[in-house]
């Protein structure tokens, strides 16, 4: 059990000691966001912004600009709602290298309630020209997804988690390709981040009621491995999606823009509602807020009737 969090904070931290151009900025949380291992061990490329966010995205854009790679990190909510008119002006637009790590993303931040839960943040950054997006599953996909981004060049979104999750062994990363983490003939659950988890549950309870489902970790959402996708929907008939952030604008509008033009297939989106979240024990609000895998796999039952 370890948090995405800290996966890429130790990575970061390697990665520093391999390239001498990245450099990490943070917005007074180092400790929490986990950039605090870089900070101990490169001081002189850790840049600490304070409380404001909105100019440590301005400082990412400039190191950038003079051959940085930059790591900027601070809260999901902040880094894409408080400086989304930065990143869309100062980072997309130029395509500059500055790779955005958002820790303490949706609903699972748990008891800091609905100011702190970014259940929009996948929406606003895939609706920005130029910039892909990351949603790790585990700690070590987290880490593997630091080394990859800073050897691809341009802007990046890095959703990172709070909570600890199991790990995944022997999952490959490549971006822009999904992992298949069990095949199915049923039904096909493609999730993203903590939801993955969620939805490997979701497949063994549909195992116990004779439903062959797929699991798909759809590990990046911009851009989408489109060809699993419509593999799954040709082979399963059914897609269900699942996703820790509003069911508007994310993983599951994605999945249904492709299939809608290229393979229409009868599909849920299992997501939160139009709504803000509240605070909460995570494993509480998984549940009210119908992200659970139980809730997956009557999304999936619905499906096969």
């Amino acid at each position: 059990m370890k948090a995405t969090r800290d996966g890429y904070g130790e990575a970061l931290a390697e990665l520093g000691g391999k390239n001498p151009n990245v450099v990490a900025l943070d917005a007074d949380l180092s400790c929490s966001t986990r950039t605090k291992l870089f900070a101990d061990k490169f001081p002189d490329r850790f840049f600490n912004a304070g409380v404001a966010e909105a100019n440590m995205i301005g400082m990412a854009a400039g190191l950038a600009l003079s051959g940085k790679v930059a790591f900027a990190s601070t809260f999901a909510v902040f880094a894409t709602n408080r400086c989304f008119d930065q990143i869309r002006v100062s980072v997309a637009y130029p395509a500059l290298d500055v790779k955005i790590a958002a820790s303490h993303s949706g609903i699972t931040v748990g008891e800091d309630g609905a100011s702190h839960q970014a259940l929009e943040d996948i929406a606003l950054m895939r609706s920005l020209p130029n910039m892909k997006v990351v949603v790790p599953a585990d700690a070590i996909e987290a880490g593997k997804a630091v080394f990859a981004i800073a050897g691809s060049p341009g802007p990046f979104y890095l959703r990172l988690g709070r909570p600890k999750v199991p790990l995944l062994e022997g999952q490959e990363f490549t971006l822009g390709k999904a992992n298949v983490l069990r095949d199915g003939s049923d039904v096909a659950l493609i999730a993203c981040g903590y939801m993955v988890h969620e939805a490997l549950e979701a497949a063994e309870l549909l195992k116990s009621k004779g439903v062959s489902a797929r699991v798909i970790n759809m590990h990046t959402v911009k851009p989408l491995d489109e060809k699993a996708i419509l593999k799954a929907a040709k082979e399963t008939g059914r897609i269900v999606t699942c996703e820790e952030h509003s069911r508007i604008g994310g993983l599951g509008s994605a999945v249904a823009s492709i299939l809608s033009e290229k393979r229409p297939t009868p599909m849920r989106i299992v997501g939160t509602d139009d709504t803000f979240g509240e605070s909460g024990l995570p494993a509480e609000l998984i549940k009210k807020y119908g992200l659970s895998g139980a809730h997956i796999a009557k999304a999936a039952k619905e499906l096969l009737k």
